[in-house]
């Protein structure tokens, strides 16, 4: 499939139009032959029905119930690092201690998308107002927005303070930052 993004995405979400089937997300770079769900808590599972990406196309595996169904209808949304503005990647948790994520910004970020992979939790969306306050929102739930104050703004990236979702001891997370 052809995309115009320039470059070869980080991270990809597909998502069946026409059949209900979940969304899967692929992050080939940081989980390998591993997706996730995004409309779940699940950590990653050894589905990988989104193929290979490339700086203008991407490939589907053909037998997959949810990305290649014959005459069914997508949806794909793409994602990349931009030098400054967006950050595509991965963190380890250290339980306890504030640690600052480096995503090469120089203003500190104001959304973040966090989700953790080797086991379950929530896709955590979070904005960070001009006064280091968060608000979250779980991607994968019909909850309602929260105050989230253990993610905040740092000027590299973003901060995140002890958390009992977010910052667990040797717990691995993907995130997408943006400036």
């Amino acid at each position: 499939v052809p995309h115009s993004l320039g470059v070869a995405p980080e991270m990809m979400w597909v998502k069946n139009r026409t059949s209900a089937v979940d969304w899967k997300v692929r992050l080939p770079s940081i989980l390998g032959d591993f997706d996730l769900v995004l409309n779940t808590t699940a950590g990653k599972g050894a589905d990988a029905t989104i193929g290979t990406f490339t700086e203008s196309s991407f490939t589907l595996n053909s037998s997959s119930n949810f990305s290649n169904r014959s005459g069914e209808d997508y949806i794909a949304y793409l994602f990349a690092s931009v030098p400054g503005i967006s950050k595509v990647g991965s963190y380890t948790g250290n339980g306890g201690s504030a640690q600052g994520i480096d995503c090469g910004f120089t203003a500190g970020a104001r959304v973040v998308l966090i989700k953790r992979t080797n086991s379950t939790g929530d896709w955590h969306f979070v904005t960070i107002a001009a006064d280091n306050n968060s608000k979250s929102i779980c991607l994968n739930t019909t909850d309602a927005e929260v105050i989230k104050n253990q993610v905040r703004s740092w000027p590299a990236g973003f901060r995140v303070i002890s958390d009992p979702d977010l910052n667990i001891d040797g717990a691995e997370y993907i995130f997408y930052a943006i400036a």
